[in-house]
């Protein structure tokens, strides 16, 4: 078995929609504010949550799991986040829609199999070789493209990373460059890059950088500068998954055609988990390590078949197992596969075994401070007019219509050569991007000229 520190710490999850959710927003006796940890309204289904994460923390859900139900952009997907958020930073979460276990050429279970050892993390503590600081400064060079010309990438960055003893500038390749851009890290953030994979981290904000960009609300954790060097040996714990883990294995298994059909469609052999699964045990025996179940969302479970609720049923009565997320947008209608009608299309011996949270759609003043969450995240300066007419529209259309427009309004104001956006912009950007509404009257109107 190859060595655990050449596998990379697990990326959960790229910067998303979600990316500011840092926990459910409970005050310490459980009971959620109204805005807090980027989580915004929604105080009953939080409420739940939070009561959901205590009884996995007091290891009272074997054998349960959860289910969101609600219209959509209703704010399920974002409360999924938040309990792994509460379970820990480095909880693995992993989040599918169900339709794309139909989507592969893999049996269903083995797909299954795949998202659940995606869920379940290895926390190992080793030491590293490390460059460790609060960023001065920071220049990212980027090009073209060479597979496509439209779109620019990273290709080398500079940057200096300073202690409260010591100063450094790096030159670092597109690796690491990408890294840098996705992360995204700043001017103020305090991260180290692993010297022998080049892995960045960013742990939060330092304090005492002059110039560093910083907000009245944040959601992000301020921290001291290191001391000593900034080039060190660390001590550090990273989290793996046992899916890493099995493709780690079964590259070592596999001839040089085979490779490239590894990380895309290849079913992975049952000795191979079990070879990982004896590794981990010794590790854990041996103190180095130590299990991290995560939680594993099926979005639109409704589109699930009854097969594979059968599976998730057994996976929850098992040993090693994640916390179960599922939501759904249906009421009654047919399980797939059958002919039998149920709750949300799911087994009725599957729902005995779950806790159903119900979600409920946005008011306008909760819509209003979402939209000023995203726009914070997204870097966007939006005027208070703009902002009442976009939540206008948030409440006539969607939220997430809403939250679409921000970007193209953006773009808008940007070549109007202004960096704010205005109620011009937003009725703009309106006007180009219809929402479904007038999407649905424009099919009317033109029905007679449209394919069917």
């Amino acid at each position: 078995m190859a060595e655990i520190k050449e596998i990379r710490k697990t990326e959960r999850e790229k910067a998303s929609i979600h990316s500011h959710i840092t926990g459910l927003g409970l005050d310490e006796k459980g009971k959620p504010k109204f805005k807090a940890d980027g989580m915004v309204g929604q105080l009953e289904a939080r409420e739940a949550a939070g009561i959901v994460v205590q009884l996995i923390k007091q290891g009272k859900m074997a054998g349960r799991g959860i289910l969101f139900v609600g219209p959509s952009g209703t704010g399920k997907t974002a409360l999924a986040v938040a309990i792994a958020r509460e379970l820990g930073e480095d909880t693995p979460f992993n989040m599918i829609n169900a339709a794309e276990i139909y989507s592969t050429e893999l049996k269903k279970t083995e797909v299954l199999t795949q998202a659940i050892r995606k869920s379940i993390g290895v926390r190992i503590r080793e030491k590293r070789l490390v460059y460790e600081g609060g960023v001065k400064d920071i220049k990212i060079k980027v090009a073209r493209s060479r597979m496509n010309p439209y779109v620019q990438v990273p290709r080398e960055a500079e940057l200096t990373l300073v202690t409260k003893d010591d100063s450094m500038t790096l030159r670092v390749g597109e690796e690491i460059a990408e890294q840098l851009m996705r992360l995204p890290v700043r001017k103020g953030d305090l991260i180290w890059i692993d010297a022998n994979t080049g892995e960045v981290v960013k742990e939060g904000k330092a304090k005492g950088i002059e110039g560093a960009k910083t907000y009245d609300i944040e959601t992000v954790r301020y921290l001291d500068l290191p001391t000593g060097p900034v080039k060190k040996e660390k001590e550090i714990t990273f989290t793996v998954t046992l899916h890493d883990l099995d493709l780690n294995a079964a590259a070592r298994n596999i001839s040089i055609t085979a490779l490239f059909s590894l990380f895309t469609e290849r079913e992975i052999n049952q000795d191979i988990r079990k070879e990982v699964d004896n590794l981990v045990k010794d590790m854990i025996n041996r103190g180095n390590a130590e299990l991290v179940p995560g939680v594993l969302f099926i979005d639109d479970a409704h589109m699930l078949d009854i097969e594979a609720f059968s599976f998730l049923t057994r996976a929850l009565e098992s040993d090693l197992s994640p916390i179960l997320i599922l939501a759904s947008n249906r009421g009654i209608t047919k399980i797939r596969g059958t002919d039998i009608e149920s709750p949300h299309g799911i087994p009725l011996d599957l729902l005995d075994r779950l806790l159903i949270i119900p979600t409920r759609p946005y008011n306008a003043e909760e819509i209003k401070e979402i939209i000023k969450i995203r726009a914070n995240e997204m870097d966007i300066i939006i005027d208070n007019d703009a902002l009442d007419y976009l939540t206008k529209l948030g409440v006539e259309s969607s939220l997430r219509y809403a939250v679409e427009l921000l970007e193209p309004a953006q773009i808008i104001a940007q070549r109007n050569g202004r960096n704010t956006i205005t109620t011009e912009d937003i009725k703009e950007a309106s006007t180009l991007f219809s929402d479904t509404k007038r999407s649905v009257k424009y099919v009317k109107e033109y029905e007679n000229l449209l394919l069917k």
